[in-house]
């Protein structure tokens, strides 16, 4: 973040602005998300960040841009994580549909605030931050979309599935941030959240004979 908004961040040092950068945005991220974006104030932000209002002129110059620097993060994320798939799954477009499924999973849960933030508050966002977080869903549904039309070319899906599984996952993917309270409560672990949509999934799109063995082809 820090150098991807170089030219709206004024302060000179690296070491004490990524400090107090992360000081803010993880402020910013903590009220939002318990009242909301548009109700924050900067005075709010300065009050819980303990960053004077001097002070977070000198990392953004309006609460739109500190949107857009979160927005960017969100979505910088999912583009360098789930783009850039490890070759030992890039052949195999089962491998790669149960990967893209964990890669997203565990991303959010490294980023909850941050994809909670991106997913509750979009409608309020202006215009075009709004198309953002827009763009950012399409980038992972596109991903999904790209995987399953291989394994659906390549005869590894059973006839008939759907052309709409990648939307039909998605809420699979974001169920697990937006309502992360719900499953600490019922005491379910990242691993098993993955391997339950893991297994939804798969068991929806494989021939019957390759549910024993889904990587098996």
């Amino acid at each position: 973040m820090l150098e991807r908004h170089a030219d709206v961040i004024s302060v000179q040092k690296p070491d004490v602005a990524l400090k107090k950068l992360k000081i803010i945005i993880s402020a910013a991220l903590k009220l939002s998300n318990s009242k909301g974006f548009q109700a924050m104030s900067l005075r709010d932000l300065s009050k819980e960040s303990g960053v004077s209002m001097g002070g977070l002129y000198a990392y953004f110059d309006s609460k739109t841009t500190l949107l857009n620097m979160i927005l960017s993060e969100v979505t910088g994320a999912v583009d360098s994580v789930l783009g850039n798939p490890p070759p030992e799954v890039v052949s195999d477009p089962i491998e790669h549909l149960k990967w893209l499924i964990e890669a997203h999973i565990r991303l959010t849960e490294e980023m909850q605030p941050w994809f909670s933030f991106a997913f509750m508050e979009a409608k309020n966002f202006p215009a075009k931050e709004r198309g953002r977080a827009v763009d950012s869903e399409a980038l992972t549904e596109s991903l999904f979309a790209e995987v399953t039309a291989r394994a659906i070319a390549d005869g590894r899906f059973r006839p008939g599935v759907t052309p709409l599984l990648p939307t039909m996952i998605k809420p699979l993917l974001q169920d697990w941030y937006v309502k992360r309270a719900k499953y600490r409560r019922r005491k379910v672990s990242v691993d098993d959240y993955i391997a339950a949509v893991q297994e939804m999934v798969l068991t929806t799109c494989l021939p019957v004979d390759q549910l024993s063995h889904p990587a098996a082809g």
